[in-house]
């Protein structure tokens, strides 16, 4: 196969390890009936195998110039449609055909967070996804409320997905290899909402602005926003900070502000 340099524009780390390829697909565990659909198959690495252990896959995949290679490289393993665009306006409804996509990628890591919140709003499509990404953007996911790495990423995905990391993955598994450690990690939507936020707009607004100063209490945070009344209807103190309030807490302040309280 004719050799392609990772461009990093794309943010592209081609995956070339066999042991990490084999745990990823055995996470994976595809049946018969799943709708898989990859996100930035790249050369294929897990795309073949997943290909020979299901049959058919949906690729979707903005360069097009890996596309000829990924089609080369997967050639008699079963079918695979790739679709050239960019995932972030990807509307994932298209594949799931009354059914639900088990979803799996190798994100590229300049898109990993706007590209999950793109999926937070298409969650009533998808049955789970398996990713791998930074690991610390893996453990800003997981974070509990309090630690450093608990932040605007954490609350907003609690409202859509249960997060389940599952190994890490060294940058030699990689080429070109990347500068940091990253993560395998499992999503898969709630199957009812786990709390309410009103009104998710407003939610998005109040979770954006707790965290976007976070040094600051939320009266100064939020100031504006959320006047002392509605602090208190929500049971929650405004000399506090945004790292110390459950996602159930943001959607609690998001229902009062949303006129649901």
């Amino acid at each position: 196969m004719a050799e392609h340099r990772a461009r990093k524009r794309f943010g592209q780390n081609f995956l070339h390890d066999p042991g990490t390829i084999e745990k990823i697909v055995a996470a994976i565990a595809p049946e018969p009936a799943d709708r898989l659909v990859e996100i930035g198959p790249g050369l294929g690495a897990i795309t073949r195998p997943l290909l020979l252990a299901h049959g058919r896959i949906d690729a979707i995949e903005i360069d097009r110039d890996v596309i000829p290679l990924l089609q080369e490289r997967c050639a008699g393993a079963g079918e695979l449609v790739i679709h050239q665009q960019d995932v972030l306006t990807t509307d994932f409804s298209r594949f799931a055909d009354g059914g639900r996509l088990r979803l799996v990628g190798n994100l590229p890591y300049n898109i990993s967070t706007p590209l999950l919140f793109h999926l937070l709003d298409q969650a009533a499509v998808i049955h789970d996804m398996h990713f791998m990404l930074q690991r610390e953007v893996v453990e800003r996911i997981c974070a509990a409320p309090g630690s450093g790495a608990y932040g605007r990423l954490t609350v907003m995905l609690a409202r859509g997905f249960k997060p389940e990391p599952l190994f890490t993955i060294g940058p030699g598994a990689f080429r070109p290899a990347p500068k940091v450690e990253s993560a395998f990690l499992r999503l898969t939507p709630h199957p009812a909402p786990p709390f309410p936020v009103g009104d998710p707009a407003r939610f998005a607004e109040v979770v954006a602005r707790a965290f976007g100063q976070r040094r600051k209490t939320l009266r100064n945070a939020l100031k504006s926003l959320v006047d002392a009344g509605q602090f208190a209807a929500a049971d929650i103190d405004p000399g506090a900070r945004a790292e110390t309030l459950s996602p159930e807490d943001f959607g609690r302040l998001s229902c009062i502000l949303s006129g649901l309280g």
